[in-house]
């Protein structure tokens, strides 16, 4: 189900360019596309660019860390993860920032070597409610970004936060050398992670 919402891609632009930054879109490769990854040349992309953000969409394929979907309606999809992995670690190894949201954040976590729960709801315990149908993006928790991190030198005045969600995946797995930069505290799902070291690679699920 597309429950992180490719709507907001107009917005993200509008943000970016507020920081004086000139928005590109990169084509996207998804089942039934006619496009390569080959016809594409992801590492031109890498080369040319200076950043990659990442924004939502379907649900990350089970079969992309190594699992079956639970249900049909959760098969994701399993081209445009690989499209995606592909782009992550195009820009990875050109030591280009990578940022994802909501999808993106699973994704990059996924590219590493890490793996989700395909439905919170269900395979956790917790008693918050990451997606709302009726409410959609009016539906939110509270959020405990962790000391010592990206996220808290960004915001060191504010260690609990507000944020909306609109979510049934979360991450599950952290891949090797990642770590966790802001939870819900409530029922403990990674809401934020990024990897130290060279380059940037860090995500939000909000």
């Amino acid at each position: 189900s597309d429950v992180c919402s490719s709507d907001l891609e107009q917005s993200v632009a509008l943000w970016l360019m507020t920081q004086e930054a000139v928005p590109v879109m990169v084509p996207a490769v998804a089942s039934g596309s006619l496009q390569s990854r080959k016809a594409l040349q992801l590492e031109a992309y890498a080369a040319a660019l200076d950043g990659l953000v990442l924004q939502g969409g379907a649900d990350v394929a089970p079969q992309s860390y190594g699992e079956k979907p639970l249900r049909p309606e959760w098969a994701g999809d399993a081209v445009r993860d690989q499209y995606e992995v592909a782009l992550i670690h195009a820009f990875a190894a050109a030591r280009k920032p990578v940022f994802g949201i909501c999808r993106g954040l699973q994704i990059l976590n996924v590219a590493f070597g890490g793996s989700l729960y395909q439905d919170v709801a269900t395979q956790t315990k917790g008693r918050v409610v990451h997606v709302d149908e009726t409410h959609y993006d009016h539906n939110g928790h509270p959020l405990a970004i962790e000391p010592g991190g990206w996220l808290a030198s960004l915001y060191p005045d504010h260690p609990r936060s507000w944020v909306n969600s609109i979510h049934h995946q979360a991450i599950d797995r952290l891949p090797p050398g990642f770590r966790i930069e802001a939870r819900s505290p409530e029922d403990g799902p990674i809401e934020a992670i990024s990897r130290p070291g060279p380059g940037f690679l860090a995500g939000v699920q909000w």
